[in-house]
């Protein structure tokens, strides 16, 4: 995790083997891509951390540019959709990751 690329107080996850690259959202799923240096991909390279949705010690990471989308897993691929408070428990834990350094 490295401070976000189009928000600073977000954070945006950067490779480690492959420097320059990062997770951003395209279609709603999520892919490794060059950092092309334009406002669109710093935009959906960039998450806040939040509480978890599932579980207040974890974290959650909520969407810059898609307020109600947090990152989650399912059927094996990383994405963001839109989920809440209100969404079912299993959507929760699929958004909720617990962060180590």
């Amino acid at each position: 995790m490295v401070p976000g690329l189009a928000d600073s107080n977000g954070v945006s996850f950067e490779s480690v083997n492959v420097p320059g690259r990062y997770l951003r959202h395209y279609n709603y799923a999520l892919r490794l891509d060059p950092n092309d240096n334009t406002s669109i991909f710093r935009a959906d390279a960039t998450f806040y951390r939040t509480a978890g949705l599932a579980d207040s010690s974890w974290s959650s990471f909520r969407s810059y540019n898609f307020p109600t989308y947090y990152l989650r897993h399912r059927d094996y691929l990383l994405r963001i959709d839109p989920l809440s408070a209100s969404s079912s428990l299993s959507d929760r834990q699929d958004a909720t990751f617990r962060v180590s350094s």
